[in-house]
């Protein structure tokens, strides 16, 4: 059965405006519900569907319910009514999911030794595991190998994420105090763009999507984008939603920027080399010298003053840039199989 003949004449009815399907029973309930269809019992299906699985982070049923629970926070797709925002089936739902999903993580994340909680031991912790770094280069193969084809799925892939770039790391602001909430209010600023809107990074990285040839629209591409895929942005999803994770969503950001500035410049290049409209290759260019001056803020003046200030959040500062390292690595991993073996990474062929 295709994931569309899992979708109800009422969320049929209801669901026009959101350009993707579900994937199964359980994401075609949350949407019914989340768009104002019919009230089923979306908890019972996720319990249901966690004792079916096998792999809750490459579950496409499963990972496209929390994206869309997550979406209906962020505001990103008008056709969530934003009533159901807070309705407690959803929020039962959501806890269910991400239990069993930040479980899941706990598990399979491979945890760094605790540095001292100073500004500095953590610091260097922090670089030293993203140097540790042995994911697979998608940004080395972008710059010397790939077609322009696999450098359009890579912009695709990265969608899901960088239309919405910075927002999950944002939630954070109102969960910190003193140093660290100055340092991260610092690199925020710069990702939306220090007071010009035609500089918010996810309006570039649109921009570089129109100027490839593809649609910036928000959700455009969700049905091309594997589970690992939502896997990637569900994970800062929760662990900025959830404030008892404020440890974890800042040792994400620290790894993120840490694990930047290279590649973007090696992403630049591979685009420029494969004849890509220049407006492409800037939102990458951008990010070089930016994030190179955001990995020190974010893993010093950020996660190192919280572990100093808050020792006790040092354990999820480490498994949050484990686990950004860890998933994101996932992802890279699915897309450089795909093309070793002459395949794309994405779910469906995309239709221009």
């Amino acid at each position: 059965m295709t994931a569309s003949a899992l979708v109800s004449d009422t969320t049929a009815a209801s669901d026009h405006a959101v350009p993707f399907a579900p994937r199964g029973p359980l994401s075609s309930a949350v949407l019914a519900r989340l768009t104002g269809g019919a009230a089923a019992d979306t908890a019972s299906l996720a319990e249901a569907a966690l004792a079916a699985t096998t792999d809750v982070v490459r579950d496409d049923d499963i990972q496209l319910a929390l994206f869309l629970l997550y979406a209906s926070s962020y505001a990103s797709l008008p056709a969530l009514d934003a009533d159901r925002e807070w309705d407690p089936q959803l929020i039962a739902t959501r806890r269910l999911l991400e239990e069993a999903f930040e479980r899941t993580l706990r598990e399979t994340v491979p945890m760094p030794e605790l540095p001292e909680p100073t500004v500095d031991a953590v610091g260097r912790a922090l670089f030293a595991l993203a140097a540790a770094d042995t994911g697979p280069s998608l940004s080395r193969f972008i710059a010397k190998k790939a077609t322009r084809e696999q450098a359009e799925e890579m912009l695709i892939q990265r969608s899901v994420y960088t239309l919405r770039e910075a927002d999950p790391h944002s939630w954070a602001i109102p969960r910190l105090t003193g140093r660290a909430k100055a340092a991260l209010v610092e690199i925020q600023t710069d990702e939306y763009g220090g007071g010009r809107p035609h500089r918010v990074h996810a309006s570039l990285f649109a921009a570089a999507m129109r100027a490839a040839g593809l649609d910036d629209t928000y959700g455009t591409y969700v049905d091309q984008a594997p589970a690992i895929t939502l896997a990637s942005f569900n994970t800062m999803s929760m662990f900025g939603l959830n404030r008892r994770l404020v440890g974890a969503i800042v040792g994400h950001l620290a790894a993120y920027e840490m694990t930047s500035s290279i590649p973007c410049r090696l992403y630049a290049d591979g685009l420029r080399r494969l004849g890509f409209d220049e407006q492409v290759a800037e939102y990458f260019a951008e990010h070089v010298e930016a994030d190179a001056v955001h990995e020190q803020i974010a893993g010093r003046d950020l996660a190192g003053s919280l572990a100093e200030d808050h020792p006790e959040v040092l354990p999820d500062i480490m498994f949050g840039a484990a686990a950004c390292l860890t998933v994101d690595g996932w992802m890279g991993r699915h897309i450089m199989d795909a093309w070793s073996e002459g395949a794309s990474s994405l779910r469906t062929a995309v239709v221009s």
